[in-house]
């Protein structure tokens, strides 16, 4: 449920139980002398169903990329994961990645997609389980950022972790190595992690990947305040805020911003916050890496590099990691 946009914007509401911890990040974010607001709240279904229409843009490289590269160089990164481990995907998400390596993987002993919406893990490992019948699927949920417990039945086997996407890219650097050693501390000693990274390039290339020439971004980054509204009982208008993508050369990484276009008042579930003209909410980070900065992140958090795949023209790449033994 949400909460009753009709309530007066002068009386604080009363948010349900779930909507407890995204009030809470909001009224902090949006409180905050610099102003933002975590990008994990872009996901509902309307987000969800944005982000799928940005991932086959022109502009947008990653995807088809990464997909690029896990069928060329697919016999390569399956040959770095030992024969008869269970692979353990963090934040599965759809199958589509996955299904481009199983087919490198006939020996693979099980597959254990990780995410935090049990509902939407039952349907997929129901669809892969009849695509692939003799690969045993195991979902767990939970959320892949902090540690969690394995399947028992996966004791004693060798493991194997997939993250694509270069979404670790999200995390600033000190939490991606924090992410790393969770991943690490799940999945053991010499494990084996396979995961996406995205590559420092040409400003303009970055820069066009996040603000698309048909607006499907600005409308992404712009659906995070329709949310709001949705569910916190906002009264924001969308209309008075601009999206802006940049590229932060200082922090290599690409900054999306809501800009407000003039000055103005927004009250969320009765409390206000003030706007100057252009004042923004910075809503979300994509680092990017070469190949040598992103081997030393993972070293610092306990994983050696094994290998690094890339395409022709050096946009993305796919590494292979081993956890210190």
């Amino acid at each position: 449920m949400t909460i009753d946009p009709r309530l007066s914007a002068d009386a604080p509401a009363s948010p349900l139980p779930e909507n407890g911890l995204f009030l809470a990040d909001v009224w902090d974010g949006l409180g905050a002398r610099r102003k933002s607001l975590p990008a994990k709240y872009f996901y509902d279904a309307a987000g969800s169903a944005l982000f799928e229409k940005i991932t086959v843009l022109p502009e947008y490289y990653p995807t088809r990329t990464e997909l690029r590269i896990l069928d060329e160089r697919g016999p390569e990164i399956a040959a770095r994961l030992p024969e008869g481990a269970a692979l353990v995907e963090f934040g599965s998400g759809s199958t589509v990645k996955l299904r481009r390596l199983l087919r490198h993987l006939p020996g693979l002993s099980a597959y254990v997609p990780v995410d935090v919406s049990g509902e939407f893990l039952a349907e997929q490992a129901r669809v892969l389980r009849a695509d692939f019948p003799d690969l045993p699927v195991e979902p767990v949920a939970a959320d892949f950022t902090r540690p969690f417990a394995l399947p028992p039945s996966l004791s004693g086997r060798p493991l194997a972790g997939f993250f694509p996407g270069s979404t670790i890219g999200n995390f600033e650097p000190a939490e991606a190595a924090r992410l790393l050693d969770v991943f690490g501390r799940i999945l053991g000693e010499g494990a084996t992690l396979i995961l996406g990274v995205d590559l420092v390039k040409d400003r303009d290339v970055l820069e066009a990947a996040y603000d698309d020439a048909a607006g499907v971004t600005a409308a992404f980054n712009l659906n995070l305040l329709h949310r709001i509204n949705r569910e916190l009982g906002g009264d924001i208008d969308p209309a008075s805020f601009a999206h802006r993508a940049l590229f932060n050369e200082a922090e290599s990484r690409i900054e999306m911003h809501l800009v407000s276009r003039v000055a103005q008042t927004v009250r969320v579930a009765g409390r206000a916050f003030p706007f100057a003209e252009g004042e923004s909410i910075h809503t979300e980070n994509s680092c990017k890496y070469t190949i040598e900065s992103f081997r030393a992140l993972a070293a610092r958090a306990g994983w050696s590099a094994l290998d690094a795949w890339t395409d022709t023209d050096g946009l993305f790449s796919v590494h292979a990691l081993r956890r210190a033994g």
